[in-house]
């Protein structure tokens, strides 16, 4: 009986005592009792089906839904032994006993038989889950690269031999790709709830790429190359992407996140407001084994903010060491990040013939603690046809490329010149236009 299975249950509570499980199980136990019981069990029955239905519907479950539901709560429920084999080093002793037994119960409920409840209530719930469709499962919605390895595991664990190629499969899924939300999703909001930090998975991010943005070969190549680094372990630097507007600033460390979400990079994005957080951030983010990008997006300061000073302290110069797992990457349209005005200049005094000025010295400060600064200029008429023309051929439009660019120069006159930002709206214009047609 699944209530017995449940149980048997100690580490993985996620599935003990969240999931639909406890619904099924009290379901099976009403069961044929009588005509009156029956009826409740259908009901309460129902009840977890649709639980079951509602998460493959928000997480695009397909293939064999139950295996896919099962598949879910192994994989995102962080305890003692997840954690502890995320990070390569598998628990011992009592841990790693209480798991076994726990991954021993998935085992069984893989493949356990619902006939005799469904002859018993008149349903055929569970033959249509573990039928259910002949796609992989899960879309891109969290990532092709992930669609296909939760299906590469909810296969494999359906079809395990026998108990150890089951935990053996759990243990390789939890090594490559970690446990819970960090292993689904390439990035995250932070959030507060009653005093406690939390990382609120982006669940469909746009999937772009570095070749959309086109041209700007070395700023790519600089960023790759130090991502690249990260990634793998090797000492790299925080990174100041900054330019004019529109020039595809923002793009750029999105396709990085997209790009490395396999080899274990996740964005966690964070807002200027939320500086005073930083501390908190890093200290929940140094012990996971994943490599964190932290995402500042149009970040600058005006005269009156001071924050920038608490983030100087945390990039270099403050007591704690920032962690190897964890860059920071800032976008912005000011190369020193902080508002400059005559007024700096004020201060200026005389040091062995060189002009000196303390105020300014603060101010580019900060922007110093990068250790790559990449700027990204607005482009030439000449680049920002390409740009339009790549946008147009990427929403299918089939029109010459004269027509492309006559239309494109009529857009630019109208929308304030030249910018990547421009030229992906006007192709997202063309072929809005051109379905209407």
């Amino acid at each position: 009986m699944i209530r017995e299975l449940l149980s048997e249950m100690v580490l993985y509570r996620l599935l003990a005592d969240t999931s639909a499980l406890p619904g099924i199980a009290r379901a099976a136990e009403l069961a044929g009792e009588s005509k009156e019981s029956n009826t409740t069990a259908r009901e309460i029955l129902g009840e977890a089906v649709y639980d079951i239905m509602e998460l493959a519907g928000e997480y695009d479950f397909r293939g064999d839904i139950w295996a896919s539901y099962l598949t879910f709560y192994i994989i995102m429920d962080e305890n003692p032994y997840s954690l502890s084999a995320e990070k390569r080093k598998p628990a011992k002793g009592a841990a790693r006993k209480l798991a076994m037994g726990d991954l021993k119960v998935f085992y069984r409920l893989f493949s356990y038989d619902f006939t005799d409840l469904e002859k018993k209530l008149g349903v055929k719930y569970f033959s249509l889950l573990k039928k259910g469709s002949k796609d992989t499962v899960m879309s891109a919605g969290l990532g092709k690269e992930f669609s296909m390895v939760m299906g590469e595991l909810s296969n494999r664990l359906k079809n395990a031999a026998d108990e150890d190629a089951f935990i053996a499969c759990v243990d390789d899924y939890y090594e490559r790709f970690g446990v819970g939300d960090f292993g689904i999703s390439k990035a995250f909001r932070i959030s507060l709830i009653g005093g406690s930090l939390n990382f609120d998975p982006v669940r469909f991010m746009e999937d772009v790429t570095l070749d959309d943005l086109v041209g700007y070969d070395i700023q790519k190549k600089k960023l790759t190359d130090n991502t690249e680094a990260f990634v793998k372990g090797l000492p790299a630097n925080n990174c100041l992407l900054f330019g004019d507007s529109g020039t595809g600033k923002s793009t750029s460390v999105r396709a990085i996140a997209n790009m490395y979400y396999g080899a274990g990079l996740r964005l966690i994005e964070l807002h200027k407001d939320e500086l005073l957080l930083l501390d908190q951030v890093i200290a929940l983010l140094r012990n996971r084994n994943y490599k964190f990008i932290i995402y500042m997006d149009d970040l600058s300061f005006e005269e009156d903010e001071t924050e920038y000073k608490h983030l100087k302290a945390l990039m270099e110069g403050g007591v704690e060491t920032r962690p190897g797992n964890i860059l920071i990457y800032a976008t912005s349209n000011r190369r020193h990040l902080i508002r400059e005005t005559w007024s700096d200049r004020s201060d200026v005094s005389m040091d062995n013939g060189i002009h000196k000025s303390d105020t300014m010295e603060e101010k580019l400060s900060l922007a110093n603690r990068f250790g790559i600064r990449i700027s990204f200029e607005k482009p030439d008429q000449k680049r920002y046809f390409e740009i339009a023309l790549n946008a147009c051929r990427k929403n299918g439009i089939d029109r010459s490329d004269e027509e492309i660019i006559a239309l494109a120069h009529r857009w630019e006159i109208s929308h304030g010149g030249c910018s990547g930002r421009n030229a992906r709206q006007f192709a997202d214009d063309l072929a809005g236009k051109t379905g209407i047609d």
